[in-house]
């Protein structure tokens, strides 16, 4: 019974393999210290990656901080209501206002006073020169002819100087036949009609005549309608009409 369990011994038994054969290879075998050199190493990669991705990341949160405080504060800006503006302020702008107001008045007020005082002194000048201009038509002394009527002429203009110029010769021969001599008086006139450059003027005229060799006259009362028209800074008589 030994003899047989000895073969089944010999079967489990590993042969190694000789010395010097070809096929016996040396298994590699790797060395403690490079191991540990090369994790060392890994180790040290993994957290300076692992460092960098977390300031990364801490930069990017930073900036959006930043960016959602900025946008905030623009928001609050936004629909912050505006201070209200100091008392010296609005007083300020008030004083302004009036100063402005009170200059546009001041002027206003200055024109419409020149305009008035504009169309007074032409209303003034029409009535003069209505007046005048009876006076001159009523006071003829047949010493005098000729110069009353040139007096007449140098204040007319228009038609009235082109007819009463035509006429002026045989009137002064009249006047001296008869050694006539009337005077008259003004005893009302006022503006009918005033425009910018004309007028109407109504004289009431008192008129005193007299003619050598005959009796002496009763005064008579004549209303007449002068036109007045405006010539550079003065006026002058256009025409004449006797009004009952």
């Amino acid at each position: 019974m030994a003899d047989e369990k000895r073969p089944a011994e010999e079967s489990t038994t590993e042969v190694d393999a000789p010395a010097g054969s070809p096929d016996a290879t040396p298994a590699p075998v790797a060395d403690p210290a490079e191991m540990e050199s090369d994790t060392a190493e890994d180790s040290e990669v993994i957290e300076e990656y692992d460092l960098e991705a977390e300031d990364s990341e801490a930069d990017e949160a930073e900036a959006s901080e930043a960016d959602e405080a900025e946008a905030s504060e623009a928001d609050e800006a936004e629909a912050a209501p505006r201070s209200p503006m100091s008392h010296v302020k609005v007083a300020l702008i008030a004083g302004l206002v009036g100063v402005l107001a009170l200059a546009g008045l001041t002027a206003w007020m200055g024109y419409r006073t020149y305009e008035a005082n504009r169309d007074e002194h032409r209303r003034e000048l029409f009535l003069q020169v209505g007046r005048q201009g009876a006076l001159n038509l009523t006071t003829i002394d047949w010493q005098n002819a000729e110069a009353d009527v040139q007096r007449i002429l140098d204040s007319a203009t228009g038609t009235f100087y082109d007819d009463f110029q035509q006429r002026a010769q045989p009137f002064v021969e009249v006047v001296k036949q008869a050694q006539s001599k009337s005077v008259g008086t003004v005893a009302e006139a006022g503006l009918e009609s005033a425009g910018a450059n004309e007028a109407q003027v109504l004289v009431a005229v008192t008129v005193k005549t007299s003619n050598a060799g005959a009796p002496e006259q009763e005064p008579r009362a004549w209303r007449m309608r002068i036109s007045v028209e405006k010539i550079g800074d003065d006026a002058k008589v256009s025409n004449v009409e006797f009004v009952p």
